[in-house]
C-alpha cells in the first residue's frame, strides 16, 4: 500500500431536533455522536471534497439521572441528511494542510411519547411533535491536518449558526435556537507499518449561547464533551490495492460538563436551569466501508447501540454515506 494513500474524511456536525419548552429537547447538545468512527484524523486530500452522510436515530426509552428507565411509551426518531463541501488548498501552514467546510442539513424528526422525568416534580411530558426542513448551518472556517509516517492528526474550530426554524414552545422546530462553538480534534494512529490497522479518536468540545424559551425565559445549555473511538482493519479486495474493504469496532461517549444557565418553565412556575440534571450517553457498534484510494472515493456504514445513559434517550444510531474528492491540482498522469 502506498505511503501516500489518503482517503477522504470530513468533520461533520448536525443536531437532533429541539422541541421547545419541554425538558426532552433540553437533553441533547448540538453534536450528534456516531458520525466519525474510523479515519477520524484524516484530512481530505487537496481539492474539493463532497461528503454525503445520512443519519438515523431511533429511541423508545428514556433514562433518568441515575441511569434507570422511566415510565415511557412511544418513540423518538430523527432522520437527517448532511451535505458537506470541504475545501483543502494545496498549501501548508505549520507543516499541516489548511482546510474549511460548510454543511447544509435537511432534517425531519418525530416524538410520540408519554414520559415522566424526575426530579422536576414528576413532570409529565406526554404528547406528540415533529418537524422537518433545513436545519442550522454549520461553518468550519479553520482546520489544520498533519499527515505523518504513523499518524494523521487534525484540529478544527467550527460554529453552529441558528438558521433553522425555531420558535419557543413550537412542536415543529428544526433548529436548535442557539449558537454553538465546536473545538474538535481527530487522530488516526497506525499500528502496522502498511497502515492497514489503525486506532482512532475524535473529540468535540462545544460551548453554547443562549436560547429563548417560553414564558419570557431563556436558557444557556451547558457545555458538552464528546469522544468517538474506533479500531479498524483494511482488507484488500484486489491484489493491486485499488479496492479496499474496511471493518472495525467503534463507539462514542458524550457528557454534559457544565451546568445550564438561565431559567426554564416547569408547569406554571420557572426554575433555575441549573437544576436540570446533567446528561450522558455511551454506545458501541461496528463500521464497514469500501474504499477506492486512487479515485479518492469512499462508502461507509456505521451502527451503534447506546448501552448506558443518564437524563437522556437511549437508542440506536446508524449512519451511511460516502465522500468523493476532486483533486486540485489534478495529479500528473503516470509516465509511460
Amino acid at each position: 500500500m502506498s505511503k501516500d494513500f489518503r482517503f477522504a474524511s470530513s468533520l461533520l456536525t448536525l443536531f437532533l431536533l429541539s422541541y421547545g419548552g419541554s425538558a426532552l429537547g433540553q437533553q441533547k447538545p448540538q453534536w450528534v455522536p456516531g458520525q466519525m468512527g474510523l479515519n477520524a484524523g484524516i484530512l481530505p486530500s487537496p481539492g474539493l471534497t463532497y461528503a454525503n452522510i445520512t443519519l438515523g436515530y431511533y429511541a423508545n426509552r428514556f433514562n433518568d439521572a441515575s441511569g434507570h428507565a422511566v415510565s415511557a411509551t412511544g418513540s423518538y426518531n430523527v432522520w437527517a441528511v448532511e451535505n458537506a463541501l470541504y475545501y483543502v488548498p494545496n498549501l501548508k501552514i505549520l507543516g499541516g494542510n489548511l482546510g474549511c467546510n460548510i454543511i447544509l442539513t435537511p432534517a425531519t424528526g418525530s416524538l410520540d411519547a408519554d414520559i415522566v422525568i424526575p426530579p422536576l416534580g414528576g413532570v409529565n411530558l406526554s404528547g406528540a411533535a415533529g418537524g422537518g426542513g433545513l436545519a442550522d448551518l454549520y461553518v468550519q472556517p479553520f482546520t489544520l491536518g498533519w499527515h505523518e509516517k504513523r499518524v494523521d492528526f487534525l484540529i478544527a474550530d467550527g460554529m453552529m449558526l441558528p438558521t433553522g426554524r425555531y420558535s419557543p414552545g413550537a412542536t415543529d422546530n428544526v433548529g436548535t435556537g442557539y449558537f454553538g462553538n465546536h473545538l474538535q480534534t481527530g487522530t488516526t494512529a497506525y499500528i502496522t507499518k502498511n497502515k492497514a490497522t489503525s486506532v482512532n479518536l475524535f473529540t468535540d468540545w462545544e460551548v453554547h449561547g443562549s436560547k429563548e424559551g417560553t414564558n419570557n425565559t431563556s436558557k444557556t445549555p451547558g457545555q458538552a464533551f464528546t469522544d468517538e473511538w474506533g479500531l479498524g482493519q483494511l482488507l484488500p479486495l484486489k491484489k493491486d490495492f485499488s479496492r479496499l474493504a474496511q471493518v472495525g469496532l467503534i463507539g462514542y461517549d458524550q457528557w454534559q460538563v457544565t451546568a445550564n444557565g438561565g431559567r426554564v418553565p416547569v408547569g406554571p412556575i420557572t426554575v433555575p436551569a441549573s437544576l436540570l440534571p446533567f446528561y450522558s450517553v455511551h454506545a458501541v457498534g461496528v463500521q464497514t466501508g469500501f474504499i477506492m484510494p486512487a479515485k479518492l472515493f469512499t462508502l461507509n456504514f456505521k451502527w451503534e447501540r447506546e448501552y448506558s445513559a443518564n437524563s437522556h434517550f437511549i437508542g440506536s444510531t446508524f449512519v451511511f454515506g460516502g465522500t468523493w474528492t476532486f483533486p486540485i491540482p489534478k495529479p500528473a498522469p503516470p509516465k509511460s
